[in-house]
């Protein structure tokens, strides 16, 4: 978070649904939810309930639905009935489990991420004694970039070692490392599996890290993973010791001033909270919807073209110089321009540069940006709604964004 700069004319408020009413009565709740409609979609799945007490798949949707806002009283009541109403459910297991994940309780996902199949997972979790993701040093601390292209690098220190430059992804979990770093740091793997990432397949090693320093707030006992995986980087350039995910960022009040060039992570202390709500609020910026799905993807609304508001997808890593990336049949309704004659590839899916007239964030804009349109859906085009885009590095950089976890509100701003 920033200390000071919050520019007036910010992010517009976009309302987040509309009522069920009668322009959605009688629409399937699921094209509902497909759409990106998730009040709506609640209300519906809620009508449906209200007959049929006992119908697992909208219970189960209402608790995704309330697990996207990070309600989680609600979100656990209605997942843990969809589990007992659908034993074989794996996706609701999964998603009750997220349900504890982000709230620190390892131990109550560890049955659910065993039961849906993912065993390296629960043994990291199971791994984690004490309190997990401990929070240590200063109330706030401003952590500058030390490169900006093709992602930007900051500097951390793993078990008090040297820093060493670190690339931050809301694409990625929690933190992730090189094999060199791990071996010198000593860690222990409990245990393996398989990861994809940037179309490569490769091992994973998963354990518990006891200090990871980002300037002046340390984090401790929490889960990490490493693996030999090259990442995006200038030519010449040493590879980036690991990569910083959303795991860690939903742990603080978390701005990424790629305008002033800095990370900024508070403490979600109610005082560090409300400071930061009245700043904004003074300075005319104002908040945007924040939803959380597939573990760790943020969504807000977002328009491209002059189309009403839908989903969006902010995957702040994106290391091709594009400011958006869409589908093909995605860039073809919003009437995007695709260049054919320049065929690319994202992740090793074959995709064409495009051009928007017009993407936005509230009244954050850019215009004619590069960007790409995949053949094929990328993981977060995979969780049941349809995001229109993805918007990446590129397009934050004029700007400074905050992810307000407690309050799932985003906030972009222009000095």
């Amino acid at each position: 978070m920033r200390r000071t700069g919050l520019a007036a004319g910010a992010a517009a408020v976009l309302p987040m649904t509309s009522a069920w009413d009668s322009a959605t009565a009688g629409v399937d709740p699921d094209e509902l939810f497909r759409a990106g409609r998730f009040a709506e979609a609640d209300r519906g799945y809620a009508q449906i309930l209200s007959t049929d007490p006992t119908n697992a798949h909208a219970t189960a949707q209402r608790g995704y639905v309330a697990l996207l806002s990070n309600r989680f009283t609600e979100a656990e009541r209605l997942l843990t009935r969809a589990v007992e109403l659908a034993p074989d459910d794996q996706f609701a297991k999964q998603l009750l489990a997220d349900n504890y994940v982000r709230q620190d309780q390892f131990t109550r996902a560890v049955p659910l991420v065993r039961a849906y199949g993912n065993e390296p997972y629960a043994r990291q979790l199971e791994a984690v004694t004490g309190t997990p993701y401990q929070v240590h040093g200063a109330d706030v601390t401003r952590v500058p970039f030390v490169a900006m292209d093709p992602m930007p690098l900051v500097e951390a220190s793993v078990r008090g070692g040297e820093p060493k430059r670190f690339m931050y992804d809301t694409g990625g979990t929690s933190l992730s490392l090189s094999m060199e770093v791990a071996e010198e740091a000593g860690l222990r793997a409990v245990s393996t599996g398989r990861g994809q990432a940037g179309g490569q397949t490769f091992t994973m090693y998963f354990g518990v890290l006891d200090s990871f320093r980002m300037g002046d707030i340390e984090l401790r006992n929490f889960p990490v993973s490493w693996a030999d995986i090259d990442k995006p980087t200038q030519l010449g350039d040493p590879q980036p010791a690991g990569v910083i995910g959303t795991h860690i960022f939903y742990h603080f009040l978390t701005t990424l001033d790629y305008a002033n060039q800095a990370l900024i992570l508070r403490r979600k202390t109610a005082a560090q909270l409300d400071a930061f709500r009245a700043e904004a609020h003074a300075a005319g910026v104002k908040p945007l919807p924040l939803w959380l799905a597939g573990d760790h993807f943020p969504f807000t609304l977002g328009s491209i073209n002059g189309h009403d508001p839908r989903v969006v997808c902010m995957d702040t890593g994106g290391a091709l110089g594009n400011s958006l990336a869409m589908t093909e049949a995605a860039a073809k309704r919003l009437r995007v321009r695709v260049d054919y004659d320049r065929p690319t590839s994202v992740n090793r899916i074959p995709a064409y540069p495009c051009y928007p007239d017009e993407a936005r964030l509230g009244t954050a804009v850019a215009k004619g940006v590069y960007s790409v349109a995949r053949t094929g859906p990328a993981a977060y085009e995979r969780l049941g709604f349809d995001p229109i885009a993805n918007f990446t590095h590129a397009f934050f950089k004029p700007f400074t964004i905050t992810f307000d976890f407690s309050d799932m509100r985003f906030y972009i701003s222009r000095p």
